[in-house]
């Protein structure tokens, strides 16, 4: 199944499929929010912003307006 990660919920684990580059600030594709990276939502802040990920072992927090352009399909186990 494929979704943005803005529509994950915490524990859930997915692989990044594609990203909307024009959207994503390049800060965040040089920290590893490239297609084919592995991601998991470890906490969101009250409010459910911003979101913070763990991908490919690096933490991060975005905003879940950035988070709505990177599409990621959630694995199973």
């Amino acid at each position: 199944m494929q979704v943005t990660l803005a529509d994950i919920k915490r524990g859930e684990k997915g692989i990044i499929t594609d990203v909307s580059s024009i959207h994503i600030p390049l800060k965040l594709l040089e920290m590893g929010c490239l297609p084919g990276n592995s991601v998991e939502l470890v906490q969101v802040a009250p409010f459910a912003d911003p979101m913070y990920l763990n991908i490919n072992g690096s933490h991060l927090a975005i905003r879940k307006e950035t988070a709505i352009h990177i599409l990621i399909e959630i694995s199973n186990g």
